[in-house]
């Protein structure tokens, strides 16, 4: 069979070696509450590495102290992560991954002692905290934070960088009309709302070269809200900025019932990646090699990303690759196992 799921893909100027990726998925595993890489952050993303994963990106990891989304987040808001975090990048790539960190503010979502901080003073349920509404240095200072979380990035020898624009976080609270009622440059529009992104994107631009992703929820699940066809605009917009790649998930920007089943947010991808003409990763409870054969077999999408099943299983290339009839060749320390 010839597959596609083991074939490399080129992101602008890296090279992964397949087309599985592991999704950030949050650790809370940083207990001095400093944001610190410690040693559970080495042995899962490791581990991974081990597994024959392409690209792992790294957990949403705060550019500010109030961006995390709880006091247990992995940070880069400080030089003092970076050691931590080259140490890390160096044990992933030692493995044969190429890696990726989601640089993160968690906006209104955070849980977290003091205030925190939105596009509007809307909390995102009746049990969460009202959020003090952004001003324009507030805005600024933000920008800023994402910049210098990429140049640390950079720094510690991440090969690709995801900006988290979606889940209701804070750059998805800009995107959505639900949670940015806004009446400066920074709401009302699309274009408005957009904005805060395209900022972002620029400033990380001037820092970074390699490649840039954005992930999205490209359904807010709401009358109200936004929908793919929104994000085929937005994605036109990003793919003019030179992003290489979306990432598209859905949901989490209010609280919204949403059907869930194999795949299905996997049709956002591909609607994406037809109308806005970009590269698209796929996400959202994707578990075998078969069906992950299927979405790039019929070029639904560029990219496979999973979570919670390499959570289950940190082998799943290997898993999916005797699926596929592939022949996968193992660590050699496994090779009498394998």
């Amino acid at each position: 069979m010839n597959t596609k799921l083991f074939q490399p893909y080129t992101l602008k100027n890296v090279e992964l070696k397949n087309r599985i990726v592991m999704a950030p998925m949050c650790m809370y595993s940083s207990h001095n509450n400093d944001g610190k890489v410690e040693n559970w952050h080495r042995t899962h993303y490791t581990s991974r590495a081990v597994g024959g994963v392409g690209l792992i990106i790294q957990e949403a990891t705060a550019v500010t102290p109030q961006g995390r989304i709880s006091p247990q987040d992995l940070g880069i808001w400080d030089d003092e992560h970076v050691e931590g975090l080259k140490e890390l990048v160096g044990l992933m790539k030692e493995q044969g991954a190429k890696t990726g960190i989601q640089l993160a503010h968690a906006g209104r979502k955070a849980v977290l002692e003091g205030d925190i901080i939105a596009p509007s003073a809307i909390p995102f349920n009746k049990d969460m905290k009202t959020p003090v509404e952004m001003t324009k240095n507030d805005i600024n200072e933000t920008i800023k934070a994402f910049i210098k979380g990429a140049e640390r990035a950079r720094e510690a020898g991440f090969d690709v960088i995801e900006i988290h624009g979606a889940h209701g976080y804070l750059i998805n609270e800009f995107l959505s009309p639900l949670s940015n009622k806004r009446t400066d440059e920074y709401g009302g529009s699309p274009e408005n709302r957009y904005r805060f992104l395209r900022e972002i994107i620029n400033g990380i631009q001037q820092v970074w070269e390699g490649p840039l992703l954005v992930r999205v929820s490209a359904k807010d699940y709401h009358e109200e809200g936004l929908d793919v066809e929104d994000y085929v605009v937005f994605g036109k917009w990003m793919k003019e900025q030179g992003i290489d790649l979306i990432d598209v998930s859905s949901g989490a920007v209010v609280p919204a019932q949403i059907p869930v089943f194999p795949g299905y947010q996997v049709k956002l991808a591909e609607t994406i990646k037809r109308d806005a003409d970009i590269d698209t990763g796929a996400v959202g409870l994707i578990t075998t090699g078969i069906q992950a054969e299927e979405i790039l077999q019929n070029e639904r999408a560029d990219l496979v990303l999973l979570a919670r099943e390499l959570l289950r299983d940190p082998y799943w290339p290997r898993t999916a690759a005797k699926e596929l009839g592939v022949e996968l060749e193992a660590p050699k320390q496994y090779q009498r196992g394998w």
